[in-house]
């Protein structure tokens, strides 16, 4: 059986659309390689084994991009928020309880923004100096700002 474009590029759509089923975040690669592959075979045609020999070479280089590049980048994203954020000091827009969520706003953007959810270990009412105290997953731990 000979492969055409078409049917690389419906095996890429599958295939991105079957990562939506599959929580892992692997099959997006293989499908992007597989049209990457639809359009080298659009543009100069190839044999069956150079095919999938190109399948394979661009679905691993994306994997390989995705855990070199792009995913260190999210990993220094969250060490920068840390940081950016301890020992900053802001005003609660909104009151805080413990095991529940409150708001607070900066002076100066934190990563680029002003308000950022948090959570404390304390009842803190709103528009109360707090400090950054932790970082803990996307939220700020804040404590009463001792002046």
């Amino acid at each position: 059986m000979e492969f055409d474009w078409w049917h690389w590029a419906v095996l890429g759509i599958v295939l991105i659309i079957a990562e939506l089923a599959v929580p892992q975040f692997v099959l997006i690669w293989f499908g992007l390689g597989a049209l990457v592959v639809a359009l080298l075979q659009s543009l100069l045609p190839l044999g069956d084994i150079a095919q999938v020999a190109a399948w394979i070479i661009a679905s691993v280089a994306m994997v390989l991009l995705w855990f070199r590049v792009f995913k260190n980048r999210l990993h220094t994203t969250r060490v920068g928020l840390a940081d950016a954020a301890l020992g900053e000091t802001g005003v609660l827009v909104g009151a805080v309880e413990p095991y529940t969520r409150g708001s607070v706003r900066f002076q100066k953007p934190l990563l680029g923004a002003e308000v950022w959810e948090c959570i404390a270990d304390e009842s803190i009412p709103a528009g109360e100096r707090v400090r950054v105290v932790a970082v803990e997953g996307s939220f700020l731990k804040v404590g009463k700002a001792h002046t």
